[in-house]
């Protein structure tokens, strides 16, 4: 009760201080009728907070899913069908795509049930409810406990809370910590794990712009796919059976026709991944001095290697198109992020931030004996921790860097299961048809050629710009070995090791034993693997471990004196993949000087693009006549053009992508799908000039299903208001 005392005063002295924050906020829908509806429905917003997330009545919130391990989705009829972005559906995408079948490039539409493809390993989890179990997790720890006792008591209650909450269920409960640990909620949610491919279109659509527009506005990329959840005969959840039949929400989207106007109201819901709004200048220095160029800079020699193997064979490209995206989309964010941070004089905000916090915590004597130590224990901590996070950067994009590395070490515990004298048979066997099976998957898209040279040229660049104290002890052989050569180094290795050939390798599990364990123990690639493992849990890891703990505890500590500080701001929990609300308004920018980005962009802006000597930029011949002949349909928007995609000023974040985006009356007008570059930083700090959200219009989704893949069959399952 004392808590929501609290919370109703906070909420009080918010709204009569004036205080807005428009665009800015990853706001928990359980709030937002005390906390934001007011607000959003004075920017316009029509609809009631119960509308979005209603603990009584079918709602917004039983038209969302998470998607996959790291994407929203958004139900889209009543019979289960849904949609995402294209990078979301794009590794199952490519599992089904051959040269035969080449569904990246030419797309994938299901003209009927029958021809839906199922997708092993993929569900999408739809939430039932969300509770704050704050004064439950937290029962009987103290002030005085030491950290591992607090986490032991905290981990307990949760055990139990998660347990009774899904009791004689089929459901599955979480419990995360908010603020830091100063709060806790519990999601429960329901998992359905037969989900088909629907409809994807050509990657010169879906990915239209490919690397150089990832990141950027304009954009004019038709970022979406479609897939259809099934379930049983009861509407329940059921693995992969003929028998399944679509799924039926209980709630699912109303698209609109209506498109944008700059000033509109819209906003976005879904599950944005991390953001670090509150931390301490000394972790932003961390992020942006120390890790981000490490990465950035193996990250781009590892692309321009895959790069250039992909464009000069259709084969590598279906086979690396996948992984090179993966590298790409951290390593732009990455560069965008350092560029953000510069440009807001991130570092200098943030320490001038806490030059106030320090004169705060010494008004009183109260204030400095609890809060007056805090920034000297980051300082000192990060100091420590930074050499420790820069090795760990090295050990991730360098030492793991070529894939031989990873896989080769996956035979662990092969090896360590062989040692012991008792394994039983079986469970020997269990882990070889294991192996058996993700060496399928491996070869399928692995090309020896291409990490052989990724190998030599990242462990190069590990070797001679990281720090001597944490390297792996396999450098010492190249040193003395092969004299620092790591050309010949990788030549020697790629020539012996078993691990870089299909053949080799399921031949050597066919005939498998316990005492052919040192043939994989003895393989140059697997002792390279342990190596670098050895380095990072022998020597990187056990340190990072104690002093990320240190940091954490000292940041729920730094998060509940901010609140108290500033006991006048509304403050939003960092985003940690749980369902959020943000809103904010239809707009342009202008990212430097001169430079003004309109709202949105139009199917005239792709054909001013276009250019058939760079694949990325290639026009699909059916979208040019749909063009040249204007024939947009109910698509096209009153000002006569086909529009793409539009930018508002909504917060968002990784794991946002897919995400529903909503108008005024709650219905769907796009999906969500990336960020400018300029904003890229919002996850460390946000900037209402610049941090803008790029969503794909939905009318050039239906455009693109109906008129362009002649899928019109789709939209006659969908809610479509004119």
């Amino acid at each position: 009760m004392k808590r929501m005392k609290t919370l109703g005063l906070a909420i009080l002295m918010a709204f009569s201080s004036g205080m807005l924050l428009a665009g800015e906020g990853m706001w928990i829908p359980l709030f937002l009728k005390a906390l934001n509806e007011k607000e959003m429905q004075d920017m316009g917003m029509r609809i009631s907070a119960e509308d979005i997330y209603s603990i009584n009545q079918a709602c917004l919130k039983d038209a969302i899913v998470i998607f996959g391990g790291g994407c929203t989705g958004e139900l889209i009829s009543d019979e289960g069908l849904l949609l995402t972005n294209h990078h979301c559906g794009y590794g199952n995408i490519q599992k089904h795509s051959t040269l035969e079948h080449d569904y990246l490039t030419d797309g994938f539409w299901a003209m009927s049930r029958k021809e839906e493809l199922p997708n092993p390993g993929l569900s999408v989890t739809l939430l039932i409810r969300m509770e704050d179990v704050t004064q439950a997790v937290l029962s009987n720890v103290t002030t005085t406990m030491t950290e591992a006792e607090r986490e032991s008591i905290i981990n307990k209650n949760i055990k139990a809370l998660t347990a009774e909450a899904v009791n004689e269920t089929h459901y599955e409960a979480i419990i995360k910590p908010f603020y830091y640990g100063n709060e806790y909620y519990m999601f429960v949610y329901e998992r359905f794990t037969d989900v088909r491919l629907v409809g994807a279109p050509p990657s010169n659509i879906g990915k239209f712009g490919g690397d150089t527009d990832n990141w950027m506005w304009p954009r004019h990329t038709g970022d979406f796919s479609v897939f259809r959840v099934y379930a049983d005969k009861n509407n329940k959840p059921n693995d992969y059976s003929d028998d399944n039949v679509p799924y039926k929400p209980k709630k699912h989207l109303s698209i609109s026709l209506k498109g944008v106007e700059p000033d509109d109201f819209t906003f976005v819901f879904g599950y944005p991944g991390t953001t670090t709004e509150y931390v301490p200048s000394f972790e932003v220095q961390s992020v942006t001095e120390v890790e981000n160029p490490v990465a950035i800079h193996l990250r781009t020699k590892r692309l321009d290697i895959i790069k250039a193997a992909m464009n000069n064979d259709p084969r590598v490209r279906i086979q690396y198109s996948a992984k090179a995206a993966s590298i790409a989309n951290g390593w732009k964010k990455m560069i965008g992020e350092n560029r953000g941070i510069n440009r807001l004089d991130g570092l200098d905000k943030k320490r001038a931030f806490e030059a106030e916090f320090t004169q705060w915590t010494t008004s009183t004597p109260e204030l400095q004996q609890q809060y007056g130590n805090l920034l000297p224990a980051f300082d000192s901590v990060y100091q420590n921790l930074m050499p420790l996070r820069e090795s760990f950067a090295y050990v991730i994009n360098a030492g793991m860097g070529a894939e031989i590395i990873a896989y080769a070490y996956s035979f662990n515990r092969l090896i360590k299961m062989s040692e012991k004298k008792n394994t039983p048979p079986e469970a020997l066997e269990k882990i070889i048809g294991q192996l058996k099976t993700s060496t399928e998957t491996f070869f399928k898209d692995y090309v020896k050629e291409v990490d052989h040279e990724i190998f030599h040229t990242v462990l190069k660049e590990y070797y001679e710009n990281g720090n001597p104290e944490f390297a792996p002890e396999f450098f010492n052989t190249v040193t003395e070995k092969y004299k620092g050569d790591f050309l010949a180094f990788a030549d020697d290795v790629f020539e012996k090791t078993l691990f870089a050939d299909k053949a080799s390798v399921l031949s050597f599990l066919d005939q498998y034993k316990p005492s052919k364990r040192k043939k994989i123990a003895n393989d140059p690639a697997f002792r390279i693997a342990e190596s670098v493992f050895t380095s990072y849990y022998n020597y990187i890891a056990p340190g990072m471990q104690v002093l990320e703990q240190q940091t954490d505890s000292l940041m729920r500590i730094y998060m509940q004196a901010q609140r108290e500080m500033q006991n006048e701001k509304r403050f939003y929990p960092d985003a940690n993949f749980t369902m959020r609300v943000t809103y904010g308004k239809v707009e342009g920018y202008s990212p430097m000087d001169a430079v003004n980005y309109h709202y949105f962009t139009t199917l005239e802006g792709i054909m001013e693009k276009e250019d058939p000597e760079i694949y990325d930029y290639v026009v699909e011949d059916r979208l040019k006549e749909l063009y040249h002949s204007g024939d947009y349909g109910r698509y096209g928007d009153k000002d006569g053009s086909m529009h793409v995609c539009f930018i508002a000023s909504n917060h968002t974040t990784g794991g946002n992508s897919g995400s529903l985006v909503l108008n005024a009356d709650g219905h769907l007008l796009g999906l969500n799908f990336d960020r400018n570059w300029e904003g890229t930083m919002s996850d460390l700090m946000y900037d209402p000039d610049q941090c803008r959200n790029i969503t794909l219009d939905i009318r050039y989704c239906l455009f693109i299903i109906d008129k362009f893949a002649g899928a019109g069959h789709l939209l006659e399952e969908m809610t479509i208001i004119e």
